[in-house]
């Protein structure tokens, strides 16, 4: 286990949302399920924890109950290489959930997800500020970021 793995409070789809979320990325499995036992606090035989793996990054998805919702000040960054990626990711993650602008996203589960294409740094860091802002303007207006529409509006900077 890492150093750092976070953990995200479900009321009681944690072994589902891990199971969605380890089908989606490739290189990643279900590493162990706990089980509440009869000391509560939830039904015994419950599921407690799922200990989960997406791409190398530890997770542990934990059913505490209805106290506590996601919400948008934590988010994880999805790095993708290619567009095709970008719509793997923001099809099924969006599914059932909510789109938002700027590549960020909602799943259905309510937890925050930003969608990032490899390039969108270079783009929104590019030396000359006409064609860097261009690049934002482009994609302030967008919901899922569209690497060549962001290009086409700096190129015509």
């Amino acid at each position: 286990m890492g150093k750092v793995t976070p953990c995200l409070w479900f009321d009681t789809e944690g072994e589902e949302a891990a199971n969605f979320y380890t089908a989606l990325f490739k290189n990643s499995r279900i590493l162990d399920v706990s089980r509440y036992g009869d000391a509560g606090p939830r039904p015994a035989g419950m599921v407690m924890t799922v200990s989960f793996e997406l791409d190398g990054q530890e997770f542990v998805a934990l059913n505490g109950g209805p106290e506590f919702q996601f919400n948008e000040s934590v988010s994880f960054q999805i790095h993708c290489e290619t567009a095709a990626e970008v719509d793997h990711f923001w099809d099924a993650l969006t599914e059932g959930g909510e789109p938002s602008q700027c590549g960020w996203l909602k799943d259905k589960y309510g937890v925050s997800w930003q969608v990032v294409p490899a390039a969108l740094p270079e783009l929104l860091g590019d030396p000359d500020p006409k064609k860097a802002q261009a690049a934002m303007q482009a994609m302030l207006t967008m919901g899922k970021i569209d690497i060549d529409a962001m290009r086409a509006a700096a190129a015509q900077a």
